[in-house]
């Protein structure tokens, strides 16, 4: 049986701002821990150490806690791929840095990715909405560059995207849950390496050969 999370002392007066940061954190918490629809409200308060009231002038009731908490995850992810993409103009470095985004997140980010892609709570359009909008606006992102590179047509380049977001987001949930032997940067070697022979040997839009198999390693 594992110990309950020891309540915070009250504190003190803190700028709006500040005190919203604190109670998005806490609900993290307690949403990873016990889902949405056993998370309270009165234990959320009693965790960040205020009353109800200060917790309900910052956010009206539970879903607006939640959606609040989920929208700044996915914020957080997609900022993320932007990033990667953008850290460097090498395709392959790419690749590799896009993988390592998701890993990143699954390993580091306080067990977020499971208000993003393991909610408990999907059934409500709300919540519906954020979690195809990570999905669909990385996958837009990268669909971006593949149609720039290859000039392959935006269903082509945009199914390609889907497909190597959810290579990363799958596969690194499930390296987590699973206990895997293999570290973080094995992992993401081994994905990084499966997508760019696949994405490396769409030709580029200067070169319409297929690249020469010996240069699709992942360093």
């Amino acid at each position: 049986m594992t110990e309950a999370m020891p309540m915070r002392q009250r504190t003190s007066r803190l700028p709006r701002t500040a005190r919203r940061a604190q109670l998005l954190q806490v609900a993290l918490e307690v949403f990873v821990e016990q889902g949405y629809h056993a998370a309270s409200m009165d234990e959320i308060a009693e965790r960040a150490g205020v009353s109800k009231p200060v917790l309900y002038q910052h956010f009206p009731g539970k879903l607006d806690l939640y959606l609040a908490l989920l929208e700044t995850s996915c914020d957080t992810v997609i900022e993320g791929v932007k990033d990667a993409l953008a850290s460097t103009q090498d395709n392959r470095r790419r690749v590799k840095a896009t993988m390592e985004l998701w890993y990143d997140y699954v390993a580091d980010q306080g067990a977020a990715f499971r208000l993003v892609f393991e909610s408990d709570l999907t059934s409500d359009p709300a919540v519906r909405e954020q979690v195809d909008r990570v999905v669909e606006e990385s996958a837009a992102l990268v669909a971006e560059v593949i149609s720039d590179d290859t000039g392959l047509p935006p269903a082509a380049s945009h199914l390609l995207a889907v497909s190597l977001v959810g290579m990363g987001h799958v596969g690194a949930r499930n390296w987590l849950s699973h206990d895997s032997s293999l570290s973080r940067d094995e992992a993401v070697q081994l994905v990084a390496a499966l997508a760019w022979r696949g994405i490396g040997a769409f030709p580029r839009n200067e070169d319409d050969t297929v690249p020469d198999q010996q240069n699709q390693g992942v360093e």
